[in-house]
This record gives structure tokens, sequence and C-alpha cells, in this order.
């Protein structure tokens, strides 16, 4: 089922108040007494209403089958809350949740119970419930409807702008915003007061396990930061291994078709250079995410790997169909596949490759990346980061013509045309060989 952008909005918000209650019903069933879970001072769980509507569009297509839309809405949920408790604690310092006294848990982000509700959530949200609350959406009229969406949106930004401010102020350590803070009206700066107060208080009540990172080791990184090029996890260090986890990934599928099929064949992403996204994207994602965790047991490195890399391959595959409307890769004939986007096999191949480039790889690449003089790290990396984004985006335009061609819809103005002129099908064959048109 494709959705617009209204009705996503509009399931965003809905998602977000019910998984309000669910915390606010959870936390008082447990503690006897009403307590606002959300991290917003709102009525709202922006995490509950980003995970159900990636479950719908990524997982529509798996209402089929009961056991594999339960497993995809698990991973999807608990990606979600992996990368919420990573950011918050990134962002603010601050743990709102942990599950560390918990069995089968992973840095007490995430664990095997949440884990399992999160897939029945998502299966009771897709299969029976998302039906019913869309034939409401749909009756709503479309003018009020936006006036109200719009209404929602800005109570929303000023709840977070409003509630960000406050927490960084109770931190402390970030200039830049304490500098916004400090520059709201006279006026404002009372009801700003009221505010920290209030979230200071309703945290502190709602998740009395949070907790402040020591500043020892930042203050540190900030001083390697004035002289080393790329120094920890920047986003110079992370570009630059994007583009060896592109190159390698280009490279090692390529061979691994020479010898699993027979011939050579581009498994490049992009029209101009060997370099795969996909394996970019995830090589970095992976850093990101572990970096803190790299010297952390094997095991948790393989689970984090396998988890992270099966959801992100699926994420992608379905994007790419809903964008260009060409799928680069089907696993139905392979054994324990989901809708044939992701296999278990595979999923194990991103664990092993997590762990190796964690644990044997990074080291060495990130030692590489930092012995670089600073001033010329910096200008290369913004020519190559301008030069790649241009390299994207023409790529993109080109899979789009591509797609259009193969329905076809004809050029409909002279930029079209040219991109017909300089990619044709022939040469879009060449380089996305194994692309397959949905029609």
């Amino acid at each position: 089922m494709r959705y617009t952008g209204y009705e996503l909005t509009w399931l965003f918000f809905t998602y977000s108040f019910l998984g309000w209650c669910l915390e606010v019903i959870y936390a008082a069933a447990g503690r006897k007494k009403f307590v606002n879970r959300g991290f917003l001072n709102g009525i709202l769980c922006p995490v509950y209403g980003f995970s159900m509507v990636f479950m719908l569009v990524f997982m529509d297509s798996l209402k089929g089958n009961w056991f594999y839309l339960f497993l995809g809405c698990m991973i999807v949920g608990t990606v979600t809350e992996l990368i919420t408790g990573l950011a918050l604690e990134k962002i603010f310092h601050l743990r709102l949740w942990n599950y560390s006294e918990k069995r089968f848990q992973a840095g007490g982000y995430i664990c095997l119970t949440t884990s399992l509700i999160w897939g029945l959530l998502g299966l009771i949200v897709v299969g029976f419930i998302n039906p019913f609350f869309l034939q409401i959406i749909r009756k709503i009229p479309w003018f009020p409807g936006v006036v109200l969406l719009i209404i929602l949106l800005v109570i929303l930004t000023a709840d977070t702008v409003t509630t960000t401010a406050a927490l960084l102020k109770i931190k402390n350590q970030n200039p830049a915003f304490q500098e916004i803070a400090d520059g709201f009206t006279q006026a404002s700066k009372s009801l700003e007061g009221f505010i920290i107060k209030l979230v200071h208080r309703r945290v502190n009540r709602a998740f009395p396990g949070m907790s402040k990172k020591k500043t020892e080791e930042e203050q540190q990184e900030r001083i390697y930061q004035e002289t080393v090029f790329a120094y920890g996890c920047s986003f110079c260090k992370v570009f630059w291994i994007f583009m060896l986890g592109a190159f390698l990934g280009d490279l090692t599928e390529t061979v691994f078709c020479r010898f699993s099929m027979g011939r050579w064949m581009s498994r490049s992403s992009v029209v101009y250079g060997a370099f795969s996204l996909v394996w970019g994207l995830g090589v970095a994602g992976i850093t990101i995410l572990l970096y803190r965790y790299r010297n952390h047991e094997d095991r948790y490195i393989f689970f984090a790997g396998t988890l992270l890399g099966g959801a992100y391959e699926y994420i992608c595959s379905v994007f790419t169909e809903l964008a260009f409307g060409t799928v680069f890769w089907d696993y139905s004939k392979i054994p324990f596949n989901l809708g044939g986007r992701i296999n278990l096999l595979f999923c194990f191949f991103w664990g092993i490759a997590a762990w190796v480039w964690m644990k044997l790889l990074y080291p060495i690449v990130s030692e590489w990346i930092e012995k670089v003089p600073k001033k010329a790290g910096n200008w290369v990396t913004a020519i190559t980061f301008v030069l790649m984004i241009g390299n994207i985006l023409l790529s993109g335009l080109a899979l789009n013509r591509y797609s259009e061609r193969a329905h076809g819809i004809a050029a409909g103005n002279d930029f079209a045309a040219w991109i017909d002129e300089k990619y044709p099908d022939e040469r879009m064959d060449r380089i996305y060989p194994s692309a397959k048109i949905r029609k």
C-alpha cells in the first residue's frame, strides 16, 4: 500500500500519542502513580510515531506472511530504539532507559523482551489497527485536516525546541546551544526558567536512573581536534570511511560475481566510479553506532552488526524500489529470506563484516587517516564530498529516467532529454546489470 505524506503525518501523530499512552500506563502500573514518560513535555512519544511509520512504509509488503512481518517489525523497532538511545546519550549525555539488568541485552539500549514487544506491536498495527485509522483519516476533510496538522507540527516543534534548550541548559556543556538559549527575549526567559525546572524535575522523576557522562574524555578530544585531522569519530573520519567502504564493497561484490556467476559485472551504485553506496553507508553507519563499543566482546559486535546490517539492507531495498521503481537484488531463492530483500546468511555476513571492521581494520584505517595533514585533509575532504554528492544526485536522476523510459514516459524537458542522451538504456544496463524495473 502506498501512503501519501498527509496520511503518514497523521499516522505519526496518532502512534506517537498512543505510544505515550502505553508508556504512561506502564509506568502507572509499575509505580502506582501518574508519570509523564515522554521525552518531550507534551503527550507524544515520537520514537513510537517514527517506528510505526517506518514499519508501515517498509513492512507493508509482508502482510501476507505473519511470521516475517513480526520479525521485520521487531528489527525495525529495535534498531529505532537503539539509534534513539545512542543519539540521546550522544547529544544530551543522558540515559533515559537502561536494560542492563535484563537478560539478552545490548549496551543497556535494547533487549530481547522489548524487541519482542516491538514485533508484536508492529504485527497488530500493520495487520489490524492501521486500516481502521486510515479510514478515519481519509474521512477528515482535506483543508481542515491540513490546518490541524500544521498546528500540531508547530506545537511539536515548539515543544522539541524548548525541551531541547532546557536539557542543554541543564547540561550546560554546549556553548552553541547555550548562546541560543541565552538569546531568548526577556519575556520568554521567565517561561524558559519554568520549563527548565519542569523538565529537570519531570525527567528525573520519570527516569530515576538517568545519569550524565563524565566530560574528561570530551575535553581531551577537543585538544586533539585542534591538531589532528579527523580525530575520533568526526565527520571527516566517517566520510573517508564511507568512501573506502563504498570502494571495497564494490570490489568485493565484483569479485564475488566473477567467481559465482562466471563473469565480470558492475556492482557500482553511481554512474561515475566504482562505489557501492549500500556498503559505504553501511560501514559508516556501523562505525558511528559501534565506535564507543569497539572494545566490547566479539559476540556483541557480531550481534549488533547482524541486526543493524539486516535492517539497513532491508530498508535500502524498499527505499530504492519506492524511489526508483527498481529492485537491485532479490534473495527470494535463498533460504530464510525476508521478502526477498534480506536473508539470514547475508545478515550473518553483515555481523562478520562488522567484527572484522571494528576489531581488525578500523584501528589501522583510523591511524592512516589521522596521519594526513589537517589543512590539506580538510580541503581534499570538502572537494571530494561535493563531487560525490553531485555524482549521487546525477545517478539518481539517471535512474529515475531509466525507470520512466521503461514505463514509456517521454522526456518532459531539455534536461531530461540530455539525461536520456548521456545515459541511455545501454549504458545504464552496463552500470546496473542486475537492476529490475517494477512495472
